[in-house]
């Protein structure tokens, strides 16, 4: 999660987002949120049936393929259309 939130008034409906993924600078992922097979606003319809959803309350969808395998040490870059970039570095697994 991160560096940025945007709100509901800062992205257009319908959400069609281009969505990149970098491991170690080579390009894994390139979809856009057109591709998801439930759209977003129809996701957060569905939740909304079941429980009450909070300012900061997080749905996570999942990502298109191809961002395996990654292991310790490997540099993850997530890019959004409009929103912007995440960068994470993998941490082993601590027992």
């Amino acid at each position: 999660m991160g560096p940025w939130i945007v709100t509901a008034d800062e992205i257009q409906t319908p959400v069609e987002l281009d969505l990149k993924l970098w491991v170690n600078d080579e390009l894994r992922q390139n979809s856009n949120t057109r591709n998801m097979i439930f759209d977003i606003p129809s996701i957060v319809e569905s939740i909304s049936k079941y429980i009450t959803l909070y300012p900061g309350d997080v749905i996570s969808t999942g990502t298109p393929e191809g961002v395996g395998p990654i292991k310790p040490g490997d540099k993850i870059t997530a890019w959004i259309q409009g929103i912007g970039e995440l960068v994470n570095y993998v941490e082993a697994e601590v027992d």
